[in-house]
């Protein structure tokens, strides 16, 4: 979640009107692309500059009490973890990017620095990040930071080590939320004697990097479009409206393929039953030629200057066709736009918004 400084998320009422995943998987995992493309006409685009920043993927912002918005996303050369603050939106396109901490040369956390994600929690600062031996670089877990300071752009970052799960097997993309006084943990992990690359886990946390209890496989790739390329559901963010609780979550190779599906569950159930959540059919939010936006995914939420309108935060290439490894593509540009409701009280996510015709105006 992306909300200020470790507030629970609560329901309210609308508002108005990775990755090549275990590489050695591809030939088994492949399916025929099932052509999802959409090309109806897009909504009116909100007042952003899209991209809003450049050759940063698996964005993460969050608004703190602080009045700032921060900011971190993965870089393409997968061996730092950035930081930008600024008080809008907007501002974080031309706020200076700090580097925060940097990957080991040898050992744990020496590759694959994927997916960071900024926390405030009990007064402070937790990174979330995925990261492999640089020995071993397809075995990717899940690590934390700590950093003590008000401003996570000063203070010392302490490295906290790995969320240990059920399974030593390839994990990433941990986000973390609150509900009713309960911290979770959402993240995605291979579990061993399945057919596919990643899952979807939640448990409940006893600290903020290490787990208690069980965990719950909470959705596993099954239906042809999470399918497609590799059998992936990752990247998770929560948002709690209306009643409910929806976690969105990326599916598919991370190509134009990329794409957004959604679970649901409500606000008074049993989080830790599988049953209570229930899974869209259908993706939420798909590449679309009318706009140009390619593989959109990768999602977290945040909420306008305004403190009501929420906002989704995404990435997205701007071309279909790749050459090579969608992961030695660098143009995975951060991307924001206001996140609707519908009148059931269910988000409406549209159509990825078109290139502004200025960007940087």
């Amino acid at each position: 979640m992306s909300r200020a400084d470790d507030t629970p998320v609560q329901p309210r009422r609308p508002a108005p009107g990775r990755r090549l995943l275990l590489k050695g998987a591809a030939a088994a995992g492949a399916l025929t692309a099932v052509p999802r493309t959409a090309s109806a006409a897009p909504r009116k685009a909100a007042p952003y500059v899209n991209p809003l920043v450049r050759n940063r993927a698996d964005p993460h912002i969050h608004r703190h009490t602080d009045g700032h918005y921060y900011f971190t996303a993965t870089a393409p050369e997968y061996d730092r973890i950035v930081l930008r603050r600024s008080r809008t939106i907007n501002g974080l396109a031309t706020a200076e990017e700090s580097v925060v901490w940097r990957k080991h040369a040898t050992g744990a956390m020496g590759a694959h620095i994927w997916a960071p994600e900024i926390h405030r929690i009990g007064g402070k600062w937790y990174v979330y990040f995925a990261a492999a031996p640089a020995e071993s670089v397809w075995d990717i877990r899940i690590w934390v930071l700590e950093n003590s300071h008000p401003n996570p752009l000063r203070g010392t970052w302490v490295e906290r080590g790995q969320v240990r799960t059920a399974w030593e097997t390839f994990s990433l993309d941990a986000t973390t939320f609150t509900h009713r006084g309960t911290r979770y943990l959402a993240w995605a992990q291979h579990e061993p004697g399945m057919d596919n690359n990643t899952a979807l886990w939640l448990s409940r946390m006893a600290n903020p990097w290490t787990l208690t209890g069980p965990q719950i496989r909470l959705s596993t790739p099954e239906y042809d479009w999470e399918c497609v390329g590799f059998k992936v559901n990752e990247g998770a963010s929560v948002i709690a409206r209306n009643g409910r609780l929806f976690m969105t979550y990326s599916a598919a190779a991370t190509d134009a393929n990329y794409c957004m599906g959604l679970l649901t569950a409500d606000a008074d159930a049993d989080l830790m039953n599988p049953a209570s959540w229930s899974k869209s059919p259908t993706p939420v939010f798909t590449s679309n030629d009318t706009t140009g936006q390619y593989g959109p995914g990768h999602n977290s939420f945040t909420v306008a200057e305004d403190g009501r309108t929420d906002v989704l935060v995404y990435h997205a290439r701007q071309y279909r066709e790749i050459s090579g490894d969608p992961l030695d593509d660098p143009n995975r540009h951060t991307r924001v736009q206001e996140l609707g409701w519908k009148p059931d009280g269910t988000p409406d996510f549209g159509v990825p918004v078109a290139d502004t015709a200025k960007a940087g105006a």
